[in-house]
Formats: C-alpha cells, structure tokens, sequence
C-alpha cells in the first residue's frame, strides 16, 4: 500500500504586487526579499523550489525568473515543521577536534542533513548524538554546526562548528572564498588543456529541477580550477585534482561534464555503462562493484582554513578511500 504524504499546512500568505521599486530587483528572488523582510533569502528560494510562489495559479520555481512591473505573485509561507533531527550512534571518522569545531572525513553514502526522504541517519543525526546539545541553535535546528555540504556520495573532508563563534568565523570564510577545498576526481577522457580554469555559472537546469546545469547569463558564478594528475588507458580516463573558488551545488560534476569529462560512476551527470567502452571494462572486473553502485568517483582530499578562534592556518589531508584506490587499481591496468 502505498502512503500518500499530506500536504503541508499554510502558516500565512503574501501578496506581491512588482511595482516600481520591486522591478528593479528584475530576479524574482530579490524581489521577493525586499518585499517580505521577515524571510530570509535563502527561506525565499527554498519556497519558490518547493512550488509555493505562484503567478497567475502557476508554480514559478527558478529563483532567477525575471520578474516585470505589475506581476502579481502569491507567496505560500507553510507552517514551520515540530520535526527535530534527534542523535543516532553512527559512527564517525574524527580527523581532528578542540572546543569550538571537528573535522571529519564522511564517508560515501552519508546524507549530510535532513531532508525530505532523508529524515534519519545523517550526519545531523550522527553530530546531535556526538556533541549533544551543544550544537543546539547553531545553524538552524536542521542544521546544526554544519558550515557546507559534501554530495552523498561524495566522501572526504568536512569542517563542522561546535559554537556559534566558530560557526559565523567559518562561514564568513566561505562566503569570502577564503576557505580552501582540494578534490581528487576520476573522470571518462582527458582534459585539454592538461590545466585551467573553469568558470561558467551554474543554476538550477531549465528541463529537469533535479540537476544543475551551466549558464551563459542566468545562475551564479563559478570557479574551478583544475589540474590533471595521472591518465590512463590511452587517455581513457584519468585522475584529475580540482580545487574550488566557489561553492556551487554539484559544481565540480556540473563542470567536468560540461567539458565532455563526466566523472566517472556519476549516475547524475555521467555515462551510461552499457553503451560506454570505458565503463564496459570496469564493470567487467568484481572490484569495482562497490563503487558502481552509484557513486561518483569524487573525494574531499585536502581542507584548509584559518581557525576562526586561534587565528592559525589548518591544513588537513586525507588519502583516497578504499573503493577509489580499488578503482585507481583497475585504471592502472587499462
């Protein structure tokens, strides 16, 4: 028997006429914000995602939807959820820990906080229980002590704030680009040239609201820089190193498939193993097993920061988990 969710109950709901002030904001968003100051940005572009701004009856569900004068929209404001995330003994990897944050090296599989179909056994879940409540209040109930966010199955390096101080100090560090991040990357081909740049914006994709895409104009921006460390196979694949100037959704997977360089397992963004020679040999050989399974062959290798109490440099590094060296294996022998 299938259950069926009920909907969620309105807590209040706003109209907003664009009038001359409104539009030129242009980007709806924006507009929404300064109309609704008691909202916060990010609230506003959960509940346009979510379908609760509508224009004219319809759901208009990209944050960046150009707005023009005299438009009128119905913002839904559902009613704030009972639901706290409660602690779970699950166990974590602790690569280093003090008084004000810990740094831990996730694990492929781990969903970092709550979300819808993701209610229990996250890393939320796992900190409530480790730290107590001392995470109470500190980034929002959903999302206790967490600064940033590693995909699913994404594994490696993740900085957490255990105090308030700790978290504003980090999250200020993120926002002026001064926190830095280092992934190791499989992916199908080689890039040409070996090193560079990649800066294209990133937004929510226009034809499916499940995966981000890159853009011309419309999103954000977004910088990776890149370097390609070993090939394989006769430049079948290789292992390339990417490190982040910005901290877009999927940002690495959206840039390296845009390249025609998908990473490797990515079942968002990559190849279909039955029609790719590549993926065809490695899903031949038992060892990759673990890894096909949906995981997209990126690690959080290295994480660096200012700690934002002592003021000194951190430098934290991590080598490649088991299943990747188990990839890098099969690779090698191509």
């Amino acid at each position: 028997m299938t259950e069926t969710k009920s909907p969620k109950k309105i807590f209040a709901r706003h109209k907003v006429v664009i009038d001359d002030s409104l539009a030129s904001s242009k980007r709806l968003d924006k507009v929404l914000s300064s109309a609704l100051p008691h909202l916060s940005r990010n609230r506003l572009k959960s509940l346009i995602l979510e379908g609760h701004v509508t224009l004219k009856g319809d759901p208009i569900q990209d944050p960046d939807f150009k707005v023009t004068l005299n438009q009128e929209f119905l913002v839904e404001e559902p009613a704030p959820e009972e639901a706290i995330p409660k602690g779970e003994n699950i166990a974590l990897e602790i690569i280093y820990e003090d008084d004000h944050l810990l740094v831990i090296n996730k694990p492929a599989g781990l969903v970092v906080h709550p979300a819808p179909g993701n209610r229990e056994g996250t890393l939320v879940n796992a900190l409530i229980a480790y730290c107590g409540d001392q995470l109470s209040g500190i980034g929002g109930v959903r999302r206790p002590g967490i600064v940033h966010r590693l995909d699913k199955d994404t594994s490696g390096l993740m900085v957490v704030a255990k105090t308030d101080a700790a978290h504003q100090g980090l999250s200020a560090q993120f926002a002026n680009r001064d926190l830095s991040r280092t992934y190791q990357a499989f992916v199908m081909g080689v890039l040409d040239p070996d090193s560079g740049i990649i800066d294209k914006n990133i937004g929510r994709s226009l034809k499916n609201r499940q995966k981000m895409s890159t853009f011309k104009e419309r999103g954000k921006e977004a910088i990776t820089l890149y370097e390609t460390k070993e090939k394989y196979g006769n430049n079948m694949a290789s292992l390339v190193e990417c490190k982040l100037k910005t901290g877009r959704t999927h940002q690495i997977r959206v840039h390296l498939s845009d390249r025609g360089h998908p990473l490797i397992g990515d079942p968002i963004y990559g190849k279909s193993r039955q029609t790719n020679p590549l993926l065809k040999k490695i899903s031949s050989d038992a060892i990759s097993f673990q890894w096909q399974r949906g995981r997209q062959a990126l690690h959080a290798s290295e994480l660096s920061f200012i700690h934002p109490i002592t003021f000194q440099k951190e430098i934290f590094r991590v080598e490649l988990p088991q299943d990747l060296k188990d990839l890098k294996k099969i690779l090698e022998t191509l």
